[in-house]
């Protein structure tokens, strides 16, 4: 496959672990992975007149961050046009001349690519990403020529963040009332990131990684997932692959809220599978404060 001059420089980075590793295993093992369906939760039921159903979508949270550390939702106020227009500036965003996106300081000169401190081809990560502070997002000095994804990031990421402080909520308050206290603080704008994704095209393996195995450090994320699939988690000891739901948005337990629950909610390790297919994505992260954290 032709290199693209918007792709950054993966294959080089990657050839050159190659050569100085004396880590030869393959970067994934080929092997037929179990599909799974994560637990599929319709935030609608929260805005029920029955107090019952109410309960019942509410445990439903806490039980799926317990056992799975990983759900899905369904209904959560985020429309499907604001998805779209999101993914399609996205598109744009990523387009652009790598030289572009490494050195013109766009969205606060977050862009960052490969692993820089990966030893080994085990370690590498075939993707390139924008991590951008919330209090960034609507700063017309980050977008330089992109003018028409500010107003979109904006209106996506206040969306993400209301819908991260619901479902924070709801998980303090399964704590009980001695956590509720700090969770406007976790959840403020200063601790949040919102992160644009893309897994370039890989061409030498279909089964490299996209992103290599991790807990998140994080608190909380939300991921908008798209069809191409490649997300697999750990689940019983094993490597499950999360099949897509185009309605849905993925919601996980970061390292930070594991310990803050005293692991009553699961952090788990997951990764991205790379495909032959380009994919992008976003993630909005809530990033608790280390002093908030219980131990």
């Amino acid at each position: 496959m032709a290199h693209s001059d918007s792709d950054p420089p993966l294959l080089n980075h990657y050839g050159t672990l190659l050569c100085h590793s004396t880590q030869w295993d393959e970067p994934q093992t080929r092997v037929t992975m179990e599909e799974c369906q994560l637990p599929l939760i319709d935030l609608c039921d929260l805005g029920s007149d029955d107090e019952m159903v109410r309960r019942a979508c509410a445990a439903a949270i806490c039980k799926a961050s317990s056992e799975w550390g990983f759900f899905q939702v369904v209904n959560h106020g985020i429309s499907s046009q604001l998805v779209d227009k999101m993914r399609c500036e996205q598109v744009k965003l990523f387009r652009a001349p790598f030289e572009t996106k490494a050195t013109s300081g766009l969205l606060n000169n977050s862009y960052r690519w490969g692993s820089p401190r990966a030893t080994c081809p085990n370690q590498f990560s075939w993707s390139e990403a924008f991590h951008v502070p919330l209090t960034k997002v609507s700063d017309e000095a980050c977008y330089g020529d992109f003018k028409s994804l500010r107003e979109v990031m904006t209106c996506f990421a206040a969306a993400m963040s209301e819908l991260s402080r619901l479902l924070a909520g709801i998980l303090t308050e399964n704590l009980g009332n001695w956590k509720q206290a700090s969770i406007s603080n976790i959840c403020d704008e200063t601790t949040c990131f919102l992160r644009l994704n893309h897994y370039p095209a890989c061409p030498i393996s279909p089964e490299i990684f996209g992103l290599v195995p991790h807990t998140d450090s994080d608190f909380l994320t939300i991921l908008c997932q798209d069809q191409v699939g490649g997300l697999q988690l750990m689940k019983d000891s094993k490597w499950v692959t999360v099949k897509p739901n185009k309605d849905a948005l993925i919601v996980n337990i970061g390292d930070l809220f594991q310990a803050w629950s005293n692991d009553v909610y699961k952090s788990v390790e997951h990764k991205g599978i790379q495909r032959t297919s380009s994919r992008r994505c976003q993630k909005n992260r809530v990033q608790g404060w280390p002093s908030q954290v219980s131990t």
